[in-house]
């Protein structure tokens, strides 16, 4: 009997290779998506860094005549990030995204610790208006619950696009 030799796949080879590369390409598609988001959405927080500087300089001087804007100026838009804004009177960040990275907003709230006390940062106009403790955030994004009097609006961020610090 002659020896045959194998000439390359069969067409079932072929189909079964094909459905399998297709099986993970559906599932590993949306992850990608996510994750691209994700990274868009992580550029704001990068803009929003002279924003917390702002405000940690204010509490640093104390000197909350101003607001806790003092000289902030939001930085130009970009492709990924529409705007960034500073609450005057809580020192809340609000960062909005565009299309491409989710088209939403979340927020960065600043707070203090003392014990197991939690308390937003001093209004501006309290006449003593000091800050315990050392300045932390918060990152509130869809579904998150009120925090120290801030709460995120109906436009917030799906939280599956928030870095995992902000879970």
């Amino acid at each position: 009997m002659p020896h045959r030799l194998q000439q390359g796949f069969t067409l079932i080879e072929l189909m079964i290779v094909i459905a399998i590369v297709g099986i993970l390409a559906s599932v590993a598609l949306p992850a990608y998506q996510d994750y691209v988001v994700r990274a868009r959405v992580a550029e704001g927080f990068g803009l929003a860094t002279t924003a917390k500087n702002t405000v940690l300089d204010v509490v640093n001087s104390n000197n909350l005549a101003g607001g806790y804007q003092a000289d902030y100026v939001s930085p130009p838009a970009t492709k990924n990030i529409a705007s960034i804004a500073l609450a005057k009177d809580t020192g809340t960040i609000t960062i909005t995204t565009t299309q491409a990275a989710g088209a939403g907003t979340f927020l960065l709230v600043p707070y203090t610790q003392s014990g197991t006390t939690v308390s937003g940062l001093p209004s501006p106009t309290a006449s003593n208006a000091t800050t315990p403790g050392v300045v932390m955030w918060r990152c509130l994004g869809k579904g998150a619950a009120n925090f120290v009097g801030v709460s995120v609006g109906n436009d917030a961020l799906d939280t599956k696009y928030l870095p995992s610090d902000c879970k």
